[in-house]
């Protein structure tokens, strides 16, 4: 299986997030790059670098208000006096619907959900080859491998069409499936990350086209919180296209694999030409968050579980934060989904 990352992706270097509001340092550290990128080589895997790809597969997820005020929000920032050193929210409008604000600290607020995803001077440009990593990935299913895998980072399954959140910019799973939706009618994106995709199901929410199936750690008391409810199924033309399985804290390999096999059951039900996983890796029980308990071993056996749909699959990296077993977790995962089966 061929990997996909840019040393640009690295140089994204967040330093603010506020916990609890408690100014704390931001999780989502470039040294996550260098424990994800062992972990693959572990597993085997070759690292090339993508190509340049443009804007346009990013457009296609991404409203042009949007992508302008992600390109060029910092240096309007650093314009204002006494403003922080990054991009970071100090309100948020209620109701989006209405008037467009023009300055900047009016626009962060409209496009930035929370105080984790403060904008530097790197991000864009990371956040882009980030993108790019997700489509060469795609791509590459789409000429005839089986599989591919995206070492995103900034993550993005927390992004929305107009929105940045949760150490998120733009939404690498969304971008990798509507490129395989060139040559795919249907396309299924599976989350496997701690947190539920919310931008994700945001994006897709209203489409029959893009199955967006999460198991997740239960939102009524954890991150995103006001999203990854069981009752979520989709609205109009997308009603029955989105299914959230939540799970209680701290559960461990049996729970996730029992959650697994319902989410794999209507997968198949909705019988994709193509499979996006959004890989998170922080429901491990020793991750930083906390909020699940799937062992290195369990990984393993969620990567063969997902394999046995025998879809073609572009593996997008979403969280897991720094812990000793992060790029095993990695490895663990990649192993099992390519394992043959008897």
């Amino acid at each position: 299986m061929k990997a996909f990352y840019a040393e640009e992706q690295k140089r994204h270097d967040p330093k603010a997030f506020l916990s609890s509001g408690a100014p704390q340092p931001n999780p989502e550290k470039p040294e996550r790059v260098e424990r994800l990128l062992a972990g693959a080589r572990s597993a085997g895997l070759t690292i090339e670098r993508p190509k340049d790809h443009g804007l346009g597969p990013i457009a296609a997820v991404h409203t042009p208000e949007y992508l302008d005020f992600l390109e060029h929000i910092f240096a309007r920032w650093q314009r204002i006096e006494g403003a922080s050193p990054e991009v970071i929210p100090n309100i948020h409008p209620i109701v989006r619907d209405g008037s467009y604000p023009a300055s900047a600290v009016g626009q962060a607020g409209y496009h930035m959900a929370d105080t984790a995803c403060p904008i530097s001077a790197e991000t864009w440009n990371s956040a882009l080859w980030s993108a790019w990593s997700a489509v060469e990935a795609a791509e590459t299913v789409m000429a005839g491998a089986p599989s591919a895998y995206a070492l995103c980072r900034p993550p993005g399954h927390h992004a929305f069409a107009d929105v940045a959140g949760g150490f998120c910019f733009i939404n690498n799973s969304a971008v990798a499936a509507r490129v395989l939706r060139k040559n795919a009618a249907r396309v299924a994106i599976l989350d496997v990350d701690l947190h539920h995709g919310n931008g994700t199901q945001g994006i897709f929410y209203a489409r029959p086209d893009v199955l967006t199936v999460s198991l997740h750690a239960d939102p009524v008391r954890f991150y995103p919180f006001f999203w990854g409810h069981a009752d979520e199924r989709g609205e109009g033309a997308g009603l029955g296209y989105n299914l959230n399985l939540p799970l209680p804290r701290k559960s461990g390999d049996a729970a996730f694999l029992e959650g697994l096999a319902t989410a794999l059951r209507r997968i198949r039900a909705f019988a994709p030409e193509a499979l996006v996983v959004a890989l998170g890796l922080d429901a491990f029980e020793g991750d930083p968050f906390g909020g699940l308990s799937v062992t290195t071993p369990g990984f393993a056996r969620i990567g063969e579980a997902i394999a046995g749909l025998g879809l073609p699959t572009v593996i997008v990296q979403e969280g897991g934060y720094l812990c000793d077993a992060l790029g095993d977790n990695l490895t663990a995962f990649l192993t099992g989904f390519g394992r043959k089966k008897g």
